[in-house]
This record gives C-alpha cells, sequence and structure tokens, in this order.
C-alpha cells in the first residue's frame, strides 16, 4: 500500500510541475524504484502533451543486468521510448552511480528527491552535493520551502527540468 500511495503521490507532483510550471524536460536516473515511476509517469504524460522529455542519464551499460526479467523489460521499455539515453561509463565502476548522480544535479535546476531522510545512501549524497552547490531540493514529502541555486527560499518547487538537449 506505501507504494501505491508513494507512486501516485509522486504521478501527482511531476503533473503538478508539468501543468503549472511548463517543465518539459525531465531527467531520470534509470534505477528502479522511484526513477522507474516517474520515467512511466513522464510517459504517460507524454500521451497528451508532447512537449515533454524524458532524458534517461545512466551510470552505465549494463545497469540492468541483474535485475528481474520483468524489471529488465520494464527498463527497456523505457529507454525504447525515452528522448534520449546517455551512459556516463560503458562498464560499470565504483563511484559510477555517484558520477550519475553529480551529473544529474549539475545539469538540473531542481530536483525532487524520494528517499527516507537518512543520511547514508546514494540519494541522501546526491541531495548533500545539490545542497552544497545551492541547487532547489526537497523531498518528495516535504511542502516546506526549498534553497535555490542564488540563496533565495521559494516554496514547492519540485522536479528538476533539464536546460539543454543531451
Amino acid at each position: 500500500m506505501r507504494c501505491v500511495k508513494l507512486k501516485a503521490a509522486l504521478a501527482e507532483r511531476i503533473a503538478f510541475l508539468v501543468d503549472r510550471d511548463g517543465v518539459t524536460d525531465i531527467l531520470v536516473g534509470g534505477a528502479e524504484g522511484a526513477d522507474t515511476w516517474a520515467a512511466l509517469t513522464v510517459l504517460s504524460l507524454r500521451e497528451k502533451n508532447s512537449a515533454l522529455r524524458l532524458h534517461c542519464i545512466l551510470p552505465c551499460q549494463g545497469q540492468s543486468d541483474s535485475w528481474s526479467a520483468s524489471a529488465r523489460e520494464r527498463y527497456q521499455g523505457i529507454l525504447n521510448r525515452a528522448d534520449s539515453v546517455f551512459y556516463m561509463q560503458r562498464e560499470y565502476s565504483e563511484g559510477c552511480m555517484l558520477e550519475r548522480n553529480r551529473f544529474m544535479v549539475d545539469h538540473a535546476d531542481m530536483l525532487l528527491a524520494v528517499y527516507n531522510v537518512e543520511w547514508r545512501g546514494g540519494t541522501a549524497a546526491t541531495v548533500r552535493y545539490a545542497t552544497k552547490i545551492r541547487k532547489a531540493y526537497t523531498n518528495h514529502k516535504s511542502r516546506r520551502s526549498i534553497l535555490t541555486r542564488d540563496g533565495k527560499r521559494r516554496i514547492h518547487r519540485d522536479f528538476a527540468p533539464f536546460p539543454q538537449t543531451l
């Protein structure tokens, strides 16, 4: 039940940004879970909004090799329908996930973080990096103000429009 509510909340936030702010380009990291749900939401919204673009920023080729058959099939379907797919590296190496995450932060105006607010793990490291370089971000549960790149606070801006074509 918790995953169903989280998927619905994520889809609602993405749709809100697309409708309210005219967001057209969204980056996802291609991981199982929230990245997959976000990508599927964007693809669904794109059926009604042809201006919407999905950019998959992946740590390495073969990211899904150890996933279940159904997860790999869903992943490949997303990549096949994405507007762009960018691999940070050809092969897995220690740090390629971090490199992907930092690339997304560096190339986004804002982030939507879906995590449990613990300060360990890849998502937490990404949020810390975004905070360090003063990028806007918010946890998916938060409706509080967020720190923007210019150091000012704004209310409730949630996902990352991609400012340039890959």
